[in-house]
């Protein structure tokens, strides 16, 4: 983005939450055919199989538009931008909500899953470009603590809003979601203008940037490791005896992720490198401890409480350290991070679903722990670039965001 800063010393709550409620709606859009499956397979007149591939296409709109979608859009200026995200989402859902043919519904999804791609790409930069950078790490906790609130709440709310209007109601709501948010938007996001052709960096140059390929590595690690115990959390804790409390779980995930959140905005800018490996050694030791007290319900409850304090902030912490570490290739680099998240999605599930098959639910931890520890060690080697010792905003100060 351009050299200009604001220097503001108060976070701007009103904009940054209108960039968490975008987050809320990505997320809240890409999980709400789990809780529904029932529903839209006899909608569609599909199996539930083929209702859940609703899910599939809308990773898979992420994965392959969100790098193009960003360099194209690179100049165009910032608010148009994270418009014309919210925008398809409200075309993409009110076209899933009407539709009643199964290939035109995939496509709509696919093409909500591209603006999700844009939009994940767009909400770190634009939250940092709106303060000082002594209070950029502040400004991401804030715009990103609509996913774990959506990603706690949103398969429940699904679940509950289609047993009591209808899967497409659902659907509906959430393109009435997107009219209130255009409009708040509007009103409290400020405007910045894109890139010039001179400022912008090419994909392989922002690839090649000393840090980025370290802070993408240890994204992969730890999201393949995250969403193979979340995927096949209900398994997993089946174990303990807790098959039919996977909600409460869950729930117990969300709020501890959300406390997560609040820690973060509290530390990322003081002390992102040591927070990043305090959470990847505190998931890799609850990891351990599952390996040998699955079976315990306390140790569970526990663990997963834990697990979801250390993963609360993630993306606040990760996004940071590759932002600062991309400094004007930022946009590019985040846009590179929803390819490597999407992927470390469907991995974990790939992964996980043929550990399951093949060795059941008890290697699980296992193969966490080694994923987390190389995690950690990639972390620890990448002292001068990529997660830097000390204050981040020493080094902040020089990017243009």
């Amino acid at each position: 983005m351009g050299k200009e800063q604001n220097t503001t010393e108060r976070l701007p709550m009103g904009a940054l939450l209108a960039l968490a409620m975008t987050g809320f709606i990505c997320i809240v859009t890409e999980t709400l055919p789990a809780g529904l499956l029932p529903q839209i397979s006899s909608g569609l007149q599909v199996s539930s199989a083929l209702a859940g591939q609703m899910v599939t296409v809308y990773a898979l709109g992420s994965l392959l538009a969100a790098i193009p979608l960003t360099i194209a859009t690179q100049g165009w200026r910032r608010r148009n931008v994270l418009l014309l995200t919210i925008i398809g989402f409200l075309l993409f859902n009110s076209i899933t909500a009407w539709s009643s043919q199964y290939g035109v519904t995939l496509i709509a999804r696919f093409f909500a899953g591209a603006s999700a791609g844009l939009a994940w790409s767009l909400l770190a930069g634009y939250a940092r470009r709106m303060v000082a950078p002594q209070l950029q790490g502040r400004a991401m906790a804030v715009a990103m603590v609509g996913t774990p609130i959506a990603l706690s709440l949103g398969v429940p709310l699904g679940t509950w809003l289609g047993a009591l209007v209808g899967w497409r109601t659902a659907f509906g709501l959430m393109s009435a979601l997107t009219l209130v948010l255009m409009a708040w938007v509007v009103l409290k996001v400020p405007d910045y203008p894109g890139q010039s052709a001179s400022q912008r960096i090419g994909l392989r140059q922002v690839l090649l940037t000393p840090g980025v390929r370290s802070v993408l590595a240890v994204v992969l690690t730890w999201m393949l490791a995250h969403n193979m115990l979340y995927t096949y959390i209900a398994p997993f804790v089946a174990s303990a005896g807790l098959a039919d409390k996977v909600d409460i779980v869950l729930l117990v995930f969300g709020l501890a992720a959300l406390l997560g959140i609040w820690l973060t905005g509290r530390l990322v800018d003081r002390h992102l490198r040591k927070a990043v490996m305090a959470c990847l050694a505190t998931f890799a030791a609850i990891s351990l401890l599952f390996g040998f007290f699955s079976q315990s319900v306390a140790v569970v409850y526990a663990g997963i409480f834990v697990w979801g304090l250390s993963f609360g902030g993630a993306a606040t912490l990760l996004q940071t350290a590759l932002a600062d570490a991309a400094g004007e290739g930022a946009d590019v680099a985040l846009s590179m991070n929803v390819v490597v998240w999407n992927s470390a999605i469907a991995a974990g599930a790939l992964t996980g679903g043929i550990l399951l098959d093949q060795f059941g639910v008890n290697v699980f931890p296992w193969v966490l722990l080694v994923l987390l520890l190389v995690g950690l060690g990639i972390v620890f080697s990448a002292r001068a670039h990529g997660f830097p010792q000390g204050h981040r905003q020493a080094g902040a100060a020089v990017v243009g965001h």
